[in-house]
C-alpha cells in the first residue's frame, strides 16, 4: 500500500508530511518539490523509525489531503495545520505506535547531541544556533507544546536530564492512550498531529546538528 501524505501549502513553500510516521515531514517549493524532498529524506528516516521496531515501506508516496498554511507558518518554515487526517480515531495499539516513534525521535536527538560539535557551522550571514542553543529551544517548544495537550512543565535546564525525562514521560502518556480524535484539550491539538508537531521539531534540529557540526 502506499504511504499517505499531506501537502500544507503556503505561497511559496509546500510541506508535505507522511500521515502514519510523526517526524517524517519536509518543506520545498511546490507540492512536488516538497514530495521530492520528503522521499529524499526517506532513508534517514527509516533508520529513526528502525529504533522503534518500525519499517517504513519503500512504496509510493499518495497525497490524500491538500490544505492552506496557519497564518503564514509553512513560508516560515513551520508545520503549523492540523490536516483533516489527524483527528481520526486512533485504536491503542496506533496510539503506541505513535508514541514509540515520538520516543524514537528523541533517542535520536539525544545520541546526535551527544556526538556533534558544541559549536555547529553558521548560515552565510553568520545566523543559527550552537547545538545547546539548539537543544534548549527544542525543550523550550516542547514544554509549550506540552500545554496544547493539557500537560503542564516548565522548561527544564538542558542539563536537567530527570526534568527533561518526567516531562517527556507524560508528554508520551498523553500520545499512547487511545484517542477518539478531538482535541486532548479544549482549543487544543489532537493526540496525532501533537505526536506529529514534536517528532518534526525534534527531529529537524537533530538533522541540522548533524548536518552543521564541525567533527
Amino acid at each position: 500500500m502506499a504511504i499517505e501524505v499531506y501537502l500544507e501549502i503556503g505561497a511559496k513553500h509546500c510541506f508535505a508530511a507522511a500521515v502514519e510516521f510523526p517526524g517524517w515531514a519536509r518543506r520545498g517549493k511546490g507540492e512536488d518539490g516538497a514530495l521530492d524532498e520528503l522521499d529524499n529524506y526517506r532513508e534517514r528516516y527509516r533508520a529513526v523509525a528502525e529504533r522503534a521496531g518500525i519499517k517504513v515501506p519503500k512504496t509510493d508516496l499518495a497525497v490524500v489531503e491538500r490544505l492552506p498554511e496557519r497564518k503564514g507558518d509553512t513560508d516560515f518554515g513551520v508545520l503549523g495545520a492540523t490536516p483533516q487526517v489527524d483527528t481520526r480515531p486512533t485504536a491503542s495499539a496506533a496510539a503506541k505506535r505513535l508514541a514509540a516513534l515520538v520516543q524514537a525521535v528523541w533517542d535520536e536527538l539525544d545520541e546526535v547531541r551527544a556526538t556533534v560539535t558544541e559549536e555547529l557551522r553558521k548560515g552565510p550571514r553568520g545566523g543559527g544556533r550552537d547545538r545547546e542553543k539548539m537543544f534548549a529551544h527544542v525543550i523550550g517548544a516542547e514544554a509549550g507544546y506540552g500545554r496544547m495537550i493539557g500537560i503542564r512543565h516548565k522548561q527544564p535546564d538542558n542539563d536537567d536530564t530527570a526534568a527533561i525525562t518526567a516531562m517527556r514521560a507524560d508528554l508520551l502518556a498523553a500520545l499512547s492512550r487511545a484517542s477518539d480524535g478531538t482535541p486532548l484539550r479544549d482549543n487544543g491539538w489532537t493526540q496525532r498531529y501533537a505526536a506529529r508537531r514534536i517528532a518534526w521539531h525534534a527531529l529537524d534540529h537533530a538533522w541540522e546538528m548533524q548536518d552543521k557540526t564541525l567533527g
